[in-house]
């Protein structure tokens, strides 16, 4: 849910906005490529801002790719902030010119984190508060 409202609160600040899925090795994830793709496509269908693409390395090479001049990033806490800090100093040293915007999560939002998410899906939790209503119907 907090991906989707950080995306759908920024749209009026951009003309486009690429929705990156990078392959992260330190990361294990519970779905396909091509099933979280999907996924994304169905929340933000018919919304022509915005596209989906998938990656492999680093997201500045990505974004340089691209001609990106921007990265989004949705932060919840204090914790969030001090690593995406990291990361964009070390993105703009790898690209001088890309600047990264912090756009805070809504409070009702901040506790909920993709991997509490997967733990209630692996656990067959009831998953509708936690994500979109497009994707909850497949949990049932």
């Amino acid at each position: 849910m907090g991906h989707a409202d950080i995306v759908k609160r920024a749209l009026p600040l951009f003309d486009e906005i690429i929705i990156a899925i990078g392959t992260n090795s330190q990361k294990q994830t519970l779905y396909s490529l091509e099933q979280r793709i999907d996924w994304i496509k169905k929340v933000f269908e018919g919304e022509r801002k915005v596209k989906v693409e998938s990656y492999e390395g680093l997201t500045v090479n990505f974004c340089e790719e691209k001609n990106a001049s921007y990265l989004l990033r949705g932060i919840r806490s204090s914790a969030d902030f001090e690593y995406e800090k990291t990361i964009a100093h070390l993105n703009n040293d790898m690209m001088p010119g890309l600047e990264t915007i912090l756009i805070l999560s809504k409070p009702e939002l901040s506790s909920i984190s993709s991997t509490i998410v997967r733990e209630i899906i692996k656990g067959k939790g009831k998953v509708s508060k936690f994500v979109p209503k497009i994707i909850a119907k497949d949990f049932r």
